[in-house]
């Protein structure tokens, strides 16, 4: 690849993807760093002086949690967010330094693993501050911490009119620093925003317990997604949580889009077989599919075992050669048909699963659509037995 770096990092991949003579399975994900250091910095950019934290959950929206991670560092995020303490610990253990946020709900005894690995904590109630309290004041060390308001997710945090209780409680603990104070839109990417505007409100009422007791609220103060990144500059505060956005992708068709990013991963395979079928022979399980006409039809090393949903049977369009042909019969767990008619492949072929070569793309948005899902559901069910490849432009 001319004017690139291309390179797999052995250490990242879960499963393994890697023969012992280090060839690659020929479908994996290709991960363009530069274009995620571009998107950084275009929301850095965008919501100043407001810091951004990228989320780095679920494996970095299927983009690889351990070099993500290390890329952000390198290009100085003062935070990381991530939903499991396993997913913190993974990055502690790889190197990584940086201010990690563990935004999901823990349970009491996980408490010491989390002071153990420098992790910052999420206390979604007066019970679970104690605790953290507790546990720090027996290890000898002070528990960093966030707190979580609910002001509409009903998912976790103290509900906001009894929130008092929590930031009373937190005034009074000696072994946790309360570093930031938080909450999370259910409806920030809406075209009607009413909904999160309640939510800001009720967030900013929270935040005047402070003011009204002559206090300095904690320094982070955090609330916006991408939605809210994109159409609530009201929301932005001292930090922003970049999810989705970051890594190129809008959260939803009506959301704005008031900053402008690229997509950061492209998946892709080869042909590995090629075959004549003769009309009226059935493709794949359950024969749901044949063809009154003689077709060539090529197999790729691909299928819901990856992450590919069997669910996109029939409907779902792959690129090869520059041109976008159908995905035909069922979709199986290790591989799938592609139809391309009286046109011509080869093994070796390159294919595009997900994202573009040239002016023909395949869109993650139209991929959801032919899951019958969201965005968020395809990037996050591309399977760990995927390698990932890292590329960026060498400038």
């Amino acid at each position: 690849m001319d004017n690139w770096v291309k390179c797999v990092d052995m250490a990242l991949l879960n499963e393994p993807t890697i023969s012992s003579n280090g060839v690659i399975r020929p479908t994996y994900l290709e991960v363009d760093l530069s274009c995620l250091a571009e998107n950084y910095r275009a929301l850095c950019d965008a919501v100043a002086p407001a810091k951004v934290m990228p989320i780095l959950k679920a494996n970095a929206y299927g983009h690889g949690l351990v070099a993500v991670a290390r890329h952000m560092a390198s290009l100085g995020a003062p935070y990381l967010g991530v939903a499991y303490l396993e997913e913190g610990i993974m990055l502690r253990e790889a190197g990584v330094t940086t201010p990690i946020l563990v935004m999901g709900g823990i349970l009491g005894n996980q408490t010491p693993l989390f002071l153990a690995h420098d992790l910052t904590l999420t206390a979604s109630s007066v019970e679970k501050l104690q605790q953290i309290d507790a546990a720090a004041r027996q290890m000898g060390v002070r528990a960093k911490v966030h707190l979580k308001i609910d002001t509409g997710m009903e998912r976790i945090g103290v509900h906001y009119y009894n929130a008092a209780s929590l930031l009373e409680a937190a005034l009074a603990c000696e072994h946790c620093e309360v570093e930031g104070i938080y909450s999370h839109f259910a409806n920030a990417d809406a075209a009607r925003l009413e909904s999160a505007y309640t939510q800001l409100g009720r967030f900013e009422e929270v935040l005047s317990f402070y003011e009204k007791r002559g206090l300095p609220p904690p320094p982070l103060r955090h609330m916006a997604n991408s939605g809210g990144i994109l159409q609530m500059p009201e929301s932005w505060f001292d930090m922003v949580r970049a999810g989705i956005l970051l890594y190129g992708h809008y959260p939803s068709a009506s959301a704005a889009r008031t900053v402008a990013v690229r997509p950061c991963l492209t998946w892709k395979s080869r042909v590995v077989y090629f075959k004549v079928v003769q009309p009226n022979h059935a493709v794949s399980y359950g024969s749901a599919w044949q063809t009154d006409h003689m077709v060539r039809v090529v197999t790729i090393p691909a299928g819901y075992g990856d992450g590919y949903f069997r669910r996109m049977s029939g409907r779902a369009q792959v690129i090869i050669r520059g041109k976008r042909y159908p995905v035909v019969g069922r979709i199986c767990m290790d591989q799938m048909m592609v139809n391309i008619e009286w046109d011509s492949a080869y093994n070796g072929d390159e294919v595009i699963l997900l994202g573009s070569v040239g002016d023909t793309a395949v869109t993650l948005e139209e991929m959801a659509e032919w899951a019958g899902t969201i965005p968020y559901e395809v990037l996050t069910n591309i399977n760990t037995r995927v390698p990932r490849i890292y590329v960026m432009r060498d400038t």
